[in-house]
């Protein structure tokens, strides 16, 4: 910072001897070096404030870049989809272009939402012969052990 040497120090100590005065020299010096600690801390606060607002100012700039880039992705997200879902409904409609006319009544025919070859299943099917009586089971139940319908097994029976 200053150029100044172990000479250049000698001669401000003797003058500040000479006008100071032997007596007062310590407590001068003692208030000097409170007064440059002062210094140097105020110099090294505003450093780091200035250094914070520096810090903070590139923060600010990146969040908005950041901001920008995240608009600019929604947006070209936003046109994706809405594109894709335009030639999504172009392949509908040209897949199914004319709807087909009401079912006349007493004539069963597939419905629009049914799938394409999916045959019709009346309400109600007659049960086979041998199903006629017997309570309807899941379709995958786990028959009931032989006790638990009252069938005796040979190894249970005593003799």
């Amino acid at each position: 910072m200053f150029d100044i040497g172990f000479s250049e120090l000698m001669v401000i100590a003797v003058v500040a001897l000479i006008v100071i005065g032997p007596e007062r020299l310590p407590k001068v010096a003692r208030t000097l070096g409170h007064l440059f600690g002062r210094m140097q801390r105020y110099v090294n606060d505003v450093k780091a404030d200035i250094s914070r607002e520096m810090e903070l100012d590139e923060l600010k700039k990146l969040q908005a870049s950041m901001q920008d880039a995240a608009r600019s992705f929604e947006q070209s997200v936003t046109r994706e989809v809405n594109a894709t879902e335009s030639e999504l409904q172009k392949i509908a409609q040209e897949a199914n272009p004319t709807p087909l006319p009401p079912p006349a009544s007493g004539t069963t025919s597939p419905s629009p939402d049914s799938a394409a070859g999916a045959a019709s299943v009346p309400e109600s099917a007659p049960l086979p012969p041998a199903l006629d009586g017997m309570p309807a089971a899941a379709p995958n139940a786990v028959p009931a052990p032989a006790s638990a319908q009252g069938i005796s097994h040979p190894s249970n029976t005593r003799a």
